[in-house]
């Protein structure tokens, strides 16, 4: 087993020792993707939703250097019609975007750095497939699949990482998409080479303009989760199911960490905060220990174009309509209220109405952060408003009264905040 390369089953036996939820039900859909056209499934979802633990069942599911049968024989893909046909049917490579962050002393030298630690683990483990001064990651791929026929499974966690890390580097993006193309949207040779793929993070693909950088992906969001919408988070049954199996107070855990909502899915819950309240036995916002939550205040703090305004409302109980066409799926180009509050869609801050074309906020848990955001902020009158009614936010914390009680109506919160 490699770093890289066939990375074994450990991770996700590992989480499979604690109280796992099972989202196998996932790899039943990246199955029906394999040796198709469009054979890469991108997932983008908040940060603390999941990814990396996907992202790792995948990995052991596909790995061809062990036996992952006792680790998913009693989980719903085994239900399924294609689990015997791809368990352990690959070469994995995963590849941890934020882990390479760390490794190059030049953030300039990340996308060498990916393409020569995988290539030396190939050419360690496929003798004499790999061409001597190989730098390209695809050409190794393609060389290793037409002299001895392996094919791969490519795995991407944080996908997003370069563009979250490294936002002003447009040239480093840009040579990290064309790795991800060539990897990606190659002729016939690169598609028998690569059988499937799956990348995960916090962002959507890069746009420019209207179009995707990586056009021939299926994507899912957190605007556009679609049939993936049970794999967002965890659904009510799920959280329900916990509750009752910990002891824990179903109906303080829904209006702490309740409130995202698709077509598909009316309720979906942060599985990272009902995880944590099961291990802590504390109802309480564990939001604002991510990192998105200094983004969180730069982005309320820069107050464009009526941003104000929408986060009062939203504070006060109350949906705002938003367009989230003209979000470019970065961090940089925000031109408008709504690429803002598009992008605290994708960082889990807001709830998305599809059929409506509103956002709110999702519970208390995401309430308390964005007011503790906004007393952080040099908005007049604000912060001494939302002071004020911290008497009732407490008393939501106490379980004295609920989320809904909470939300004042819009008409008071812009009275008292003079908006």
């Amino acid at each position: 087993m490699g770093a890289y390369l066939n990375c074994g089953n450990d991770a996700f036996r590992m989480i499979r020792n604690d109280n796992y939820v099972d989202k196998t039900g996932l790899i039943g859909y990246v199955n029906s993707t394999i040796d198709k056209p469009r054979n890469l499934v991108c997932v983008s979802r908040p940060r603390r939703f999941g990814k990396s633990y996907a992202a790792m069942m995948l990995s052991a599911y596909y790995d061809r250097s062990c036996d992952s049968h006792s680790l998913f024989d009693d989980l719903e893909i085994s239900r399924e019609q294609t689990y015997e046909e791809y368990i352990n049917r690959f070469d994995v490579i995963y590849l941890d975007i934020t882990l390479f962050l760390t490794l190059t002393e030049r953030v300039e030298d990340v996308v060498s750095c990916i393409q020569q630690s995988v290539i030396e683990e190939l050419t360690e483990a496929f003798p004499g497939c790999v061409k001597d001064g190989t730098v390209s990651l695809p050409a190794a791929l393609l060389s290793i699949n037409q002299k001895a026929g392996n094919r791969f499974m490519i795995i991407v966690d944080e996908w997003d990482a370069l563009f979250r890390e490294a936002k002003q580097k447009e040239n480093l993006q840009g040579e990290y998409l064309r790795l991800l193309r060539g990897l990606f949207k190659g002729g016939p040779a690169m598609k028998k080479a690569v059988a499937g793929a799956y990348m995960t993070g916090i962002l959507p693909i890069k746009k420019y303009g209207t179009e995707s950088a990586l056009t021939d992906s299926r994507e899912f969001t957190m605007t556009d989760p679609d049939m993936l919408a049970p794999y967002v988070g965890f659904t009510e049954s799920e959280v329900r199911a916990l509750c009752e199996k910990h002891g824990m107070d179903f109906g303080e855990m829904k209006q702490w960490y309740d409130g995202y909502s698709f077509s598909a899915l009316q309720s979906v819950y942060s599985p990272n905060s009902v995880m944590t309240a099961i291990e802590r036995r504390v109802f309480r916002s564990y939001w604002k220990k991510t990192e998105t939550y200094e983004s969180l205040k730069n982005y309320i703090t820069a107050n464009r174009d009526g941003l104000k305004d929408a986060i009062v409302s939203m504070l006060g109980g109350i949906s705002v309509q938003i367009d989230t066409g003209t979000f470019q799926n970065d961090m940089i180009s925000m031109k408008s209220r709504d690429d803002i509050l598009t992008l605290l869609i994708h960082l889990g801050y807001l709830s998305y109405d599809e059929q409506e074309s509103t956002v709110r906020i999702p519970n208390l848990e995401i309430a308390d952060a964005f007011r503790t955001a906004v007393k952080e902020t040099s908005w007049a009158g604000v912060s001494e408003a939302l002071a004020e009614s911290d008497k009732l936010l407490k008393s939501a914390m106490a379980g004295s009264c609920c989320w809904s009680e909470l939300t004042m109506t819009a008409k008071t919160v812009r009275k008292s905040m003079n908006v």
